[in-house]
């Protein structure tokens, strides 16, 4: 169990240094008068460093290692 969480970790620090961050799109009504309606579309961008991802990569490392240390004793 511990291999899979730490294989997890690696991937997804490994996801994180490749992608450092997406966008996502909300619509807000504006204006609503009967027929006429105005929708504004926002653009709302999420960003992270890739500093989470290499101290994510590192924690899923050493979880495998720890797990095959508690695996030898």
């Amino acid at each position: 169990m511990m291999r899979i969480s730490g294989i997890v970790l690696i991937v997804m620090g490994l996801a994180m240094i490749a992608y450092s961050g997406f966008n996502y799109v909300t619509t807000e009504k504006v204006v609503d008068l009967g027929p006429i309606q105005i929708d504004r579309k926002m653009n709302h961008p999420v960003q992270w460093s890739p500093i989470a991802g290499v101290v994510m990569m590192v924690g899923g490392i050493a979880i495998i290692l720890l797990g095959k240390k508690a695996d030898k004793n």
